[in-house]
């Protein structure tokens, strides 16, 4: 019996505490000399000044940058030497706490902390049952569901899968709401125009209160740049929006070396420095003081077939140096995780995702986008893969949580009441820590082969499919207001009616 019950011990599952953020105990890993960072700031001054930025079929915008002092020639702005870095060295802050419906949730943006994020944007999903398909509500609802099951997860997320069986111009009504009423943690708001966005400010009053929002984040926007050099009217109209409400905003330059930027990692930095600039410029200039992240999407792209890259060695090199440049700027730093070109959840995905995801910790990225579940260069949610992420993710929030030296960690009394020669496997202090001591993944198997085969010889991708699924069966509600749910249902009904439905946003 004793035997039985020490047996049941040792395969208990510990005691999970979800931290709402990683407090880095480990530094950034710097990968430019001064030397480079100046060179790499340098270029990105002249390509402000001398090349400059459209902002495309917006002309508030315009009139915003003209009212400033920049050279405006039709759609295109120049910026003087040193006046994007001073506006926001001066405005910006370092660093913000988002709000989550649960305030134990909320996190900490900027410094030393990490916040990690789901897959966003993917139109299809996959899961071993049903392979490939185009993702839909119901696939929404149980990824939302699913992330919220998710301990090393620290975000609800914004589009993690596009629920292609609704309108595209309503659409976001519906995603805002299941961020809303299935999880608690933060969430991001619509980021494509204006209207969208202010729609997802409206929900947020609801949520939290138009006094709250005034004051507090309690929504993320990302807007992307349309590298090289131009942002959209449907970026800077949300951009716009978000700022205005003191929502932060991810200003982001999206690019593949070769393509989108030069194939070289330097010209990329460069260039990606001056998007982020002048995106974060805007921000101050239409709210002094609006929190904005320099955000960094940049991969690299094949030589030979012209497709996305991800998790290479070059890839790795940006999202370091743009830690530092991101430091320098004294802004948070937005970026990405586990992205893999590959289809399915194989070997390598989570090589490609691990790269990846480990870069963007060791660069001091504050917000981490795509840290579970992204394959096919961005097309699919994966659910198998999500979990599989979501075992790496569990081991960087350990890693960089730093070596634990208090008294008990030390172990002197252990080390001492055992003596030469003998074992631990019995002593009180591996009683009292074998739980928590060591990380423990969900997915791996460290059993012996005949225990393997015993249990049905399956790989990880077969337990990530059981485990995903019982993870959504024993999900718990976090549970809404009625008043509050209410009130969110008759707004999201009410906008729907406004509008007929449109194939396109």
């Amino acid at each position: 019996m004793a035997r039985r019950n020490r047996q049941k011990q040792a395969g208990a599952r510990p005691e999970i505490t979800l931290s709402p953020y990683i407090d880095r105990k480990i530094g950034p890993l710097p990968v430019l000399s001064e030397e480079g960072l100046e060179i790499i700031e340098a270029n990105a001054e002249h390509i402000l000044l001398e090349i400059g930025m459209e902002f495309r079929d917006d002309p508030e915008v315009i009139e915003i940058f003209s009212k400033a002092g920049c050279d405006i020639d039709g759609e295109r702005v120049r910026f003087k030497q040193g006046f994007c870095r001073q506006i926001i060295t001066a405005n910006a802050p370092s660093e913000f706490t988002q709000l989550a419906r649960n305030p134990e949730r909320s996190v900490k943006i900027g410094g030393k902390s990490s916040v990690l994020c789901p897959s966003w944007g993917p139109p299809f999903v996959h899961d071993e049952n049903r392979g490939r398909r185009y993702a839909t509500y119901d696939d929404f609802i149980c990824l939302v569901k699913l992330h919220h099951t998710i301990p090393y997860l620290h975000h609800s997320g914004g589009v993690v899968c596009e629920p292609v069986d609704l309108p595209a111009n309503k659409r976001h009504l519906d995603m805002l709401y299941a961020h809303i009423r299935w999880s608690d943690r933060p969430f991001m708001g619509a980021f494509i125009g204006s209207e969208r966005a202010g729609h997802a400010i409206d929900m947020a009053r609801i949520v939290f209160g138009a006094d709250v929002l005034e004051k507090q984040p309690v929504l993320y926007c990302v807007s992307n740049t349309n590298a090289p050099l131009v942002m959209d009217a449907n970026m800077s109209g949300a951009l716009k929006t978000y700022a205005r409400a003191n929502q932060p905003v991810a200003c982001t330059p999206w690019t593949l070396t070769g393509a989108m930027s030069p194939t070289t990692i330097a010209g990329t930095l460069s260039q990606v420095l001056a998007e982020a600039m002048a995106s974060l410029t805007l921000v101050q200039l239409v709210n002094p003081g609006a929190p904005g992240l320099m955000g960094s999407f940049a991969s690299t792209m094949s030589m030979r077939s012209g497709a996305p890259t991800f998790g290479t060695p070059e890839a790795g090199q940006m999202v370091l140096a743009a830690g530092q440049l991101a430091r320098r700027l004294g802004v948070p730093l937005h970026t990405v995780g586990t992205l893999s070109a590959s289809k399915i959840a194989d070997a390598q995905s989570q090589q490609e995702g691990t790269w990846g995801l480990i870069m963007s910790l060791f660069a001091g990225a504050n917000v981490i986008n795509h840290a579970t579940g992204w394959l096919e260069g961005g097309l699919v949610t994966s659910f198998e893969k999500t979990m599989m992420d979501a075992d790496l993710c569990g081991k960087l929030c350990r890693f960089f949580e730093g070596i634990d030296l208090s008294e008990n960690a030390q172990a002197m009394d252990a080390i001492a009441a055992t003596g030469p020669g003998q074992h631990f496997l019995g002593s009180e202090h591996t009683q009292a820590n074998f739980l928590t001591a060591l990380f423990r993944p969900d997915l791996a198997d460290n059993n012996s082969y005949e225990q393997w085969q015993a249990d049905g010889q399956l790989g990880m991708t077969q337990r990530a499919n059981a485990l995903w699924k019982d993870r959504l069966e024993k999900y718990q509600d976090p549970g809404l207001a009625k008043d509050i749910d209410d009130a969110l249902q008759d707004y999201v009904r009410q906008k729907k009616e406004e509008m007929p439905d449109a194939d396109f946003f």
